[in-house]
């Protein structure tokens, strides 16, 4: 294999892959193999019953991989080393295998039953480039029934597992990863063509291979619409694996590592349960397609604390399945604590949607700080998808320049980026949309509660917006201090309430509602430059309600739209 496969087709980030690796070399790492429970502050203050995740626990054997003959200089291919010192432990009762300082090329690496995966500082575990070292298989990815490239990381039906230390797993996702032009700079964009790959027909898109661009010309999304797996081999570059797929495991740790680079999303727990998530460090390029930093999916009891995110699309992201997939299998996200977590790039902070088929339930995100994220919260659904959101808790919420909106509800999402290539937003404008007949395939969001939340950002402060036959139903947000470009807009939402939120808009009015029910607004502080500071519209605008403690003259500062019945708005 040439060392210029190995290090990956995209020069343009290696270079500042290995800065960040090199710095951390120099750091003393302490060794034990004793794993103690989460701290006791992650179940404090929950809003819900929740038992106590259960962790790993391994024996005291320790092998290191160099013992079953990996070499760490980058070239050599060590797949036969990792399988050979997994297998060895596992058939000894488990314990720990160690990956010592080196830069360590392997193909993907198979998990087993009690085993503690540990990357010590200094250590790269750095995924091959060459495609046919990842077999199809079948598994799910989208929420949907399918075949797929087998993961860098591959740990299926297992019970007792851990990643942990403080090494660096490398996904060589630049490998796999189709390119925008628009993306890169000039001269990055001839570095790469110049490094082989195919482009697509209008030269605006970079392949790595000729059946990576013939996979990209289907629809739904990431996930060919085909059965046969002969027809999924044809394209099986377009494949892209997650980087670490844990499916179907039980008592799962991943504690300190640096997990990066990946094909497609980076950590993917899949009907699991209990699962610790901490001391992370979760990495891709800004510009990866599908780059998410954690993708929890139909997964019970779990904790995610203490980690820091800057990837190429959503952050923390919860998942149940897609359609009729997902509904199927009927296995909700549910009993899960999210806290002291920091996020930089990233199209959500923490995200949930819009595969949630399944259901996401009893879920709480407190002390977490989100810096240039596209979008802070965000919850996404659309017809068709079905499932129930609901009983979730949030806050103490911090959010800097974000690009579009620091909160925001879609029940319309389309798949798409709330900021699009060409910097424009993609919330449509306010309008009638028809209802829809309410079915199993109706998505339910409700009962969600947001409170102490800091943010500024450059479009809405805050997008609440149901569907019309299946309104937002009781979502809460109070305390909070929104500074942003507009101001908030519900529609189609019934049971909002808004206490003592105060919103700095530089255009147009502080609040809009359109068709909102049973909306309760109290101590509501704005500036605006609008002589008229709030909207109210739709027809089917019912039992609005405005109190405050000072002495405003809120039905002054309110224009009415022309069909709105004015004795449903009642001012206190």
């Amino acid at each position: 294999m040439k060392i210029r496969d190995v290090f990956g087709r995209i020069c343009l980030i290696t270079g500042v892959t290995f800065f960040i690796v090199t710095a951390n070399f120099g750091c003393k790492e302490e060794f034990s193999n004793s794993f103690k429970e989460a701290e006791d502050f992650i179940y404090q203050d929950l809003e819900f019953d929740m038992p106590r995740v259960k962790e790993p626990v391994f024996s005291d054997l320790k092998v290191s991989i160099v013992d079953f003959g990996a070499v760490g200089d980058g070239v050599t291919d060590n797949s036969e080393a990792f399988a050979k010192a997994i297998d060895y432990v596992a058939e000894k009762g488990g314990g720990r295998v160690i990956v010592p300082r080196g830069i360590w090329l392997t193909g993907p690496i198979i998990m087993k039953s009690n085993i503690d995966l540990h990357v010590q500082q200094g250590a790269v575990v750095r995924f091959s480039p060459d495609f046919e070292d990842y077999p199809l298989i079948e598994t799910i990815f989208e929420g949907l029934n399918t075949f797929r490239c087998m993961s860098p990381i591959h740990a299926h039906n297992l019970e007792n597992i851990a990643f942990t230390g403080k090494g660096i797993f490398d996904g060589n996702g630049n490998a796999w990863r189709p390119v925008k032009k628009s993306k890169l700079t000039e001269s990055q964009w001839k570095k790469l063509v110049n490094s082989g790959g195919v482009l697509s027909d209008d030269g605006q898109i970079w392949y790595p291979s000729e059946k990576s661009k013939a996979g990209d010309s289907h629809d739904n999304f990431n996930v060919p619409d085909l059965e046969r797996k002969e027809d999924f081999e044809k394209i099986r570059d377009f494949l892209r694996p997650v980087m670490v797929s844990i499916k179907e495991c039980k008592r799962v740790l991943l504690d300190g590592p640096t997990f990066q680079n990946s094909p497609a999303w980076n950590i993917h727990p899949l009907l699991c349960e209990d699962v610790t998530i901490r001391n992370l460090t979760v990495r891709n390029p800004w510009y990866s397609q599908n780059g998410d930093g954690l993708d929890l999916e139909s997964c019970k009891n779990v904790v995610i604390y203490n980690n820091s995110f800057d990837v190429g699309d959503d952050a923390i992201c919860f998942k149940s399945g897609k359609d009729e997939d997902g509904r199927k299998r009927a296995v909700p996200t549910e009993n899960v604590v999210v806290k002291n977590n920091v996020v930089y790039h990233g199209h959500g902070g923490f995200v949930i949607g819009s595969e949630m088929s399944g259901g996401v339930r009893n879920v709480h995100v407190s002390n977490c700080t989100f810096i240039g994220t596209d979008v802070g919260l965000r919850f996404k659904s659309t017809r068709g998808r079905g499932g129930v959101v609901e009983n979730i808790y949030i806050s103490n919420i911090d959010m800097i320049d974000i690009p579009t909106e620091p909160i925001r509800f879609n029940l319309f999402y389309g798949g798409k980026s709330p900021v699009l290539d060409d910097g424009g937003n993609s919330v449509p404008d306010i309008q009638e949309n028809e209802p829809a007949p309410v079915t199993e395939e109706t998505p339910a969001f409700r009962n969600i509660f947001m409170k102490n939340i800091r943010a500024n950002g450059f479009g809405n402060a805050a997008f609440f917006m149901g569907l019309p036959e299946m309104n937002l139903q009781n979502v809460q947000l109070e305390n909070a201090l929104l500074r942003a470009v507009k101001g908030i807009s519900v529609i189609d939402a019934d049971g909002i309430v808004l206490k003592n939120v105060h919103v700095t808009v530089e255009k147009g009015p502080a609040l809009i509602m359109f068709n909102g029910k049973n909306i309760n607004v109290e101590d509501f502080r704005f500036k605006t430059q609008q002589e008229k500071s709030i909207y109210i519209l739709g027809a089917k605008t019912r039992k609005v309600n405005f109190s405050q403690s000072g002495d405003e003259d809120i039905r002054a500062l309110i224009r009415f739209g022309r069909r709105v019945d004015q004795s449903e708005v009642r001012i206190q």
